[in-house]
């Protein structure tokens, strides 16, 4: 199976990031540091969710057909 790895940037305070538990929010939209729009379901995330927010580079993984495989915190 052929992946394909995305490196991207998160700065989302956590009053920002309230936005998706009270339901105005679902998706986080951001530019890949290779300069591709990215776009997906911001519960993504929440595994890494802080009192502070979601800040770091991350890496998102995707399958064939750009189906997610998993998404970790790289700093």
């Amino acid at each position: 199976m052929r992946t394909e790895k995305i490196i991207f940037n998160l700065a989302i305070s956590a009053e920002a990031f309230l936005a998706v538990y009270q339901g105005r929010a679902k998706n986080i939209s951001t530019v890949a540091v290779d300069g591709r729009r990215l776009e997906f379901s911001a519960e993504k995330v929440k595994p890494f969710l802080t009192h502070d927010g979601v800040y770091g580079t991350f890496e998102m993984e995707l399958a064939e057909a750009h189906k997610f495989v998993g998404i970790r915190r790289l700093s």
